[in-house]
């Protein structure tokens, strides 16, 4: 049996608990994520893929928004249609703001590449996990 000391424990690397480790990282804080399943599980995992401009500004402040910026496509909006009547609501025009089509499943690529480039660990397959000497702080 292994032991990790940690500030944090995060149960799943899926694209949430990955991007709160790499949050935590940059603000310098440990953390340790803990996912029950096989790293080509975790990747093979298919997923949405619009991104709305709030979450690209975080992946943008958590630093891992370089390849989505070079391999996504940008919309100032979206297109509804109904009984061949169109409809377009123009994000950017309305709001300033737009849409980003990049899949989920390469954020988690993304966010995945920087946690195993030194910026905190990822245990894979964790069974058993036992919390001991638990602390709250305040």
């Amino acid at each position: 049996m292994s032991v990790v000391r940690t500030q944090v424990a995060i149960i799943g690397a899926g694209p949430a608990g990955l991007l709160l480790g790499q949050l935590l990282h940059r603000a310098g804080i440990d953390a340790v994520i803990l996912e029950q399943r096989t790293p080509e599980y975790v990747l093979g995992r298919i997923r949405a893929g619009v991104l709305e401009q709030g979450t690209v500004d975080v992946l943008e402040l958590a630093g891992v928004a370089r390849r989505l910026h070079a391999e996504s496509l940008t919309h100032g909006g979206v297109e509804i249609a109904v009984n061949h009547v169109h409809r377009r609501i123009a994000f950017q025009d309305l709001i300033g703001k737009t849409v980003t089509v990049y899949g989920q499943t390469e954020v988690t690529k993304d966010l995945i590449a920087a946690r195993l480039s030194g910026d905190g660990p990822i245990v894979w397959e964790a069974s058993d996990v036992v919390i001991d000497d638990l602390t709250f702080v305040e």
